[in-house]
């Protein structure tokens, strides 16, 4: 299921009387991170086992973050991420919805991140790319 496009969304609200029927019509609600990630393996057709093992996650603590049973750090956020193959889009939705701070293109670290998400590196890669300019790698 795609999403409306954030600027016709925008357009939408502000032509509209109330903002709790807006938000009613489109079931905008805060981001639940279990419900995102069982929409992106299912958008993407992966499976929750090989996501976890892509990550590196052990598989009961991988199971625990699907179920929501484990509120993980950003670090293991960000190893889904790539195991997903998130967009930048998705990447953000996802840290947003695990109650972590978006990628932020200022940030060094985080820079670097975002261009490997962009040029579709695995973990692995970006964690050579992020060793390469002496950045803390994902783990």
């Amino acid at each position: 299921m795609k999403e409306p496009l954030t600027n016709e969304l925008l357009d939408e609200l502000l032509a509209s009387p109330d903002p709790a029927e807006f938000a009613d019509k489109h079931k905008i609600t805060h981001r639940n991170l279990p419900d995102y990630l069982q929409q992106l393996l299912d958008e993407k057709g992966l499976s929750r086992p090989a996501v976890v093992s892509a990550a590196g996650l052990d598989a009961t603590y991988g199971y625990n973050i699907f179920t929501g049973m484990r509120k993980p750090g950003r670090e293991k956020l960000l190893a889904l991420v790539f195991a997903l193959k998130c967009s930048l889009q998705e990447a953000n939705r996802v840290l947003r919805a695990g109650g972590h701070s978006e990628l932020y293109v200022k940030t060094r670290r985080d820079a670097i991140i975002i261009f490997c998400i962009e040029h579709g590196y695995d973990l692995m890669r970006t964690n050579e790319e992020l060793f390469r300019f002496g950045e803390e790698t994902i783990g």
